[in-house]
């Protein structure tokens, strides 16, 4: 986990994901509102720290939708779902292997620029 470099808030949000997932499923659903209460965070501040363990690749979420008692559709919680630690390291480690291919691009591209420009 520490690979990461997960925020003290990342790390609030995700220890509470972990703590409400169904351990055979590896999914919860628990509203940004219930999370917040729980680790002392407002809701918006809830979903920042979502979509940041998502870009880190440590979660997924799906859209859920529910059905009232009137029969209205209505949108529900997120479903979260835990990805297994082994695939998020993984993830981690090609999005870093790629940021380096990238600067190593940009570093050829401005060498080859600056060639270029020199006056023969």
């Amino acid at each position: 986990m520490f690979l990461f470099g997960l925020s003290p808030g990342e790390l609030a949000v995700y220890s509470y994901l972990l703590f409400c997932e169904d351990r055979s499923t590896y999914q919860c659903w628990p509203s940004f509102k219930t999370i917040g209460k729980a680790i002392g965070m407002s809701p918006n501040t809830v979903r920042k720290y979502v979509r940041m363990l998502e870009e880190r690749g440590l979660i997924t979420t799906e859209s859920t939708s529910i059905i009232t008692k009137d029969g209205q559709k209505r949108n529900g919680n997120l479903l979260f779902t835990i990805r297994p630690i082994q695939e998020a390291v993984e993830q981690f480690y090609q999005q870093q292997m790629e940021k380096i291919s990238l600067d190593v691009q940009r570093k050829k591209a401005s060498g080859t620029k600056a060639r270029q420009e020199r006056p023969a």
